[in-house]
């Protein structure tokens, strides 16, 4: 199916302002080729030359695109009614061949329209014509100032330089304006003065919407006036002055939207600058929160630390206080034990002197470890009685004596005290 691109016009898939426009000037041309040979150059999708064939003898309607023409064939069709691809440069046809060429809204499309009206010549019978529509440039660039250039058009034209190139090459130029009114309005340039009164349309051919023009090689009688009257009523003209305002209205807004824009950007870096200051912010507090719940979690490790040192401290003093108890009660039975040792070793001294004689040097050895053990036996006195300040002291000197050499060296001859307890 041939899909509307914005320059193509499909019925059915435009607006009605823009078909009526379109088929207006079929509608136009249609009593000019009555019972004529007729080839619709661009014919499109075929609309405008099943209107021709109600009135010509034969149309052959061409087009470079084969979807038009596909389009075309599929939805129009009459005995005197054919469709071709053709290039409007190389119009499929045999010279001399039509007795008109209609080609509407087909020259602004062509890059060498020139050689689109030599061709046109080539297939006119000698007295056929050329029946041809353009826009106005001036007026198109005034209705297009916002949208910009169409993008389909290669060349458009001005009035003075569309006359003088269809002069070039058709020598009776008949020049129409088409306008919209309350109607689509087909009037002759220069042309009677009564009939542009009577259609109450702009005269001057610098306001005209499109120019429509008949070209021949021999004299052609002047196209009458003609209205055409759509069953929908054309509201262009209303629809641009709605345009206008609503123009006007825009440009308003567009005040106002780049106060309150200017006002947002303002407003935006205030909040950029909030922003700013709150990520700092965040950050900082992040960090805090994160110094906050690493203090903690030392505290609580430390708290358990804590907890525990006091446990091993209450165990500790409960057991240096059983310790002391201990060590009193053996300091009370050691002083007991050392008048009765002393007196043991007195006697043993006496009893050694006599039985060691011979053995001297291990008795003075033995006379020495009695006196070490004696002055430990003190000093361990001494150490009872501080025990209450110094426990940690005590159980040093406890261990010193248990390690002493002198203090095995008597248990293995049965002399000193009993220290594993």
């Amino acid at each position: 199916m041939a899909e509307f691109t914005g320059e193509r016009v499909i019925p059915g898939e435009v607006d009605e302002d823009l078909l009526n426009e379109h088929l207006a000037r079929y509608f136009f041309a249609a009593p000019l080729v009555a019972g004529l040979r007729v080839l619709d150059a661009g014919c499109g999708a075929g609309y405008g030359s099943a209107e021709l064939a109600g009135t010509a003898a034969h149309v052959t309607g061409c087009d470079c695109a084969p979807e038009a023409i596909q389009y075309a064939r599929s939805h129009y069709s009459a005995p005197n009614l054919a469709f071709a691809d053709g290039d409007c440069l190389a119009l499929p046809v045999a010279d001399a061949s039509v007795d008109a060429v209609v080609a509407f809204e087909v020259i602004e499309h062509l890059e060498d329209w020139r050689g689109f009206l030599a061709e046109t010549r080539r297939v006119l019978a000698p007295e056929g014509f050329l029946l041809v529509s353009t826009p106005n440039r001036l007026y198109y660039a005034e209705a297009r100032r916002d949208a910009g250039p169409n993008p389909f058009h290669c060349h458009e034209f001005e009035f003075e330089e569309f006359r003088a190139e269809l002069q070039a090459y058709f020598p009776h130029v008949t020049l129409m304006m088409e306008n919209h009114a309350a109607c689509v309005a087909f009037q002759p340039v220069g042309g009677n003065g009564d009939a542009a009164i009577r259609l109450g349309v702009p005269g001057a051919p610098e306001e005209a919407h499109f120019f429509v023009a008949v070209c021949s090689a021999v004299p052609q009688p002047p196209p009458h006036p003609f209205v055409f009257v759509p069953s929908t009523a054309n509201v262009l003209r209303e629809r641009e002055r709605h345009i206008a305002k609503l123009t006007s209205e825009l440009a308003r807004k567009d005040e106002w939207l780049e106060t309150a824009k200017a006002d947002l950007s303002a407003l935006h870096v205030d909040h950029q600058k909030l922003l700013a200051m709150y990520r700092a912010q965040a950050d900082d507090l992040a960090a805090r929160t994160r110094w906050a719940e690493a203090l903690s979690r030392d505290l609580e490790e430390r708290g358990a630390r804590v907890n525990v040192l006091q446990d091993e401290l209450a165990a500790e003093q409960a057991a240096a206080r059983e310790t002391v108890a201990a060590y009193e009660d053996t300091v009370a039975r050691l002083e007991e034990e050392n008048v009765r040792k002393t007196e043991w070793a007195r006697q043993t001294e006496e009893r050694l002197t006599a039985e060691l004689t011979a053995k001297a040097g291990e008795l003075a050895r033995c006379v020495a470890f009695l006196q070490e053990t004696e002055g430990h036996l003190e000093e361990r006195t001494r150490w009872a009685l501080d025990l209450d300040r110094q426990v940690g002291a005590l159980t040093d000197r406890l261990n010193l004596v248990r390690a002493s050499r002198w203090v095995r060296a008597g248990r293995k001859i049965g002399l000193g005290p009993a220290l594993d307890s």
